[in-house]
């Protein structure tokens, strides 16, 4: 048995499949491509399966990663024709660094908005996210807080075109900022920047320095 690290987008319908189902649905795929799976001891056993970041319903990624422990090596293609729609292995790896390591991620999120006038909305996110302090209500197990996000947003962007297009890199984990959190700092302070719809994407993940964690 060996522990392996997938690397695999999860986009278009793929998106509405839910963390749980998620792991049951690569659970399937492996056993109909013939991929033995290590299984847990005692009453109720269960393959060793670990997803890093679990992905909100309704966002897109293509840096999503996975562990699993297989009898053999694993190979980018070995569950083609497995997975559903919107599920695509992209690498796969012997991992050398733990999940706890990440701490930052590239997002883009298509803003849409009724109103024509980009310009003023692009100024006003703009100046919005400059802010060095921007306190929300974000949501957590244990309850919900107010807490500073903006330590935890970086190098925020925003151009124009059909819809406005903001990317930025933010904190992953310890705190995480979910789509959730990027729709409560567009409409707690300014109206004019509460878009009719968003969808976020994650693009990217790196360590605390920044670097590429694979």
């Amino acid at each position: 048995m060996s522990k392996q690290r997938i690397r695999y987008a999860k986009t278009g319908k793929a998106k509405y499949i839910s963390h749980l189902d998620l792991t049951a649905t690569m659970q399937r795929a492996f056993l109909r491509a013939g991929i033995k799976l290590k299984y847990s001891e005692g009453f109720n056993p269960h393959p060793y399966i670990s997803v890093a970041l679990p992905l909100s319903v309704g966002c897109e990624s293509i840096c999503e990663l996975m562990d699993v422990e297989i009898c053999g090596e694993l190979t980018p293609d070995a569950l083609c024709g497995f997975l559903p729609e919107g599920l695509n292995i992209l690498e796969a790896y012997i991992p050398k660094r733990k999940f706890s390591q990440i701490k930052w991620i590239d997002i883009k999120c298509e803003l849409h908005y009724d109103d024509p006038g980009q310009d003023m909305i692009i100024g006003k996110l703009s100046e919005h996210f400059a802010k060095t302090s921007i306190v929300i209500q974000k949501k957590s197990k244990s309850g919900v807080s107010n807490i500073d996000v903006a330590p935890y947003i970086r190098n925020a962007r925003f151009t124009g075109g059909d819809n406005v297009i903001m990317t930025a890199k933010v904190s992953a984990q310890n705190p995480t900022i979910s789509q959730n959190d990027i729709i409560c700092l567009l409409s707690c302070d300014n109206k004019i920047m509460n878009p009719s719809y968003l969808k976020m994407k994650r693009i990217e993940i790196y360590d605390k320095d920044m670097l590429l964690f694979r």
